[in-house]
């Protein structure tokens, strides 16, 4: 799930410091480690549910698929229709992400007994969502981007009966703090080296 990184559309809340096509170049850094991690990944599909249109930073081997609904949760619900088989959601906002981290969450959402996996942020929320059938029913009256969104969606997956595998947390960027952190967390992405060249603030642990 994916903004295409458009000026003044993404990653506002890091204005200020950073301007608008700052945080635009920052975000495309960021989709760009994200689908870097998604294609080194051995899944059947790879889909990208786009809000925009694609970019240069798009990769071959991805199936792209326009967002549809008026909030988050309706598109994310409209994105698990239209793929219309298992898979794992996740969004822009994790430039860690690596292929390791993906392969576990595949992993254990195989394994017998587990339904679905949920990976938290220390926001509240969750950085991924994962579904053994492809059910728009999970995202149904869960409140998205509050404190209490991660807790909402288990309560969702309860209430349907899914048995939930945890994942490990992980920071997602949505302030200029979270930037801060993450470059930090992952001095080898292209988010690491494009918020060193904006803000002339090295990352630490470069290898």
């Amino acid at each position: 799930m994916a903004k295409a990184p458009v000026p003044g559309r993404v990653k506002t809340r890091l204005c200020p410091p950073l301007d608008h096509g700052q945080a635009a170049a920052l975000a495309e850094s960021a989709l760009a480690d994200t689908l870097h991690a998604v294609s080194a990944t051995p899944a059947d599909r790879r889909v990208l549910a786009l809000d925009g249109v694609p970019g240069a930073w798009l990769p071959p081997g991805f199936e792209v698929l326009r967002q549809r609904g008026a909030g988050l949760a309706e598109r994310l619900a409209n994105a698990t229709r239209d793929v219309g088989e298992a898979l794992l959601l996740v969004g822009m906002d994790t430039p860690q992400l690596t292929r390791a981290l993906l392969c576990d969450a595949l992993e254990r959402l195989a394994q017998p007994g587990v339904d679905a996996v949920i990976g938290p942020t220390p926001d509240g929320g969750y950085w991924t969502i994962g579904l053994r059938e492809p059910d728009p029913a999970v995202f149904e009256a869960v409140t998205m981007s509050t404190a209490a969104t991660g807790a909402f969606q288990r309560a969702r997956l309860t209430e349907l009966g899914l048995r939930t595998a945890e994942l490990g947390s992980l920071r997602d960027v949505d302030t200029y703090d979270d930037a801060v952190a993450v470059a930090a967390l992952a001095p080898w992405s292209r988010f690491a080296a494009t918020f060193e060249l904006l803000t002339g603030r090295p990352t630490s642990r470069r290898v």
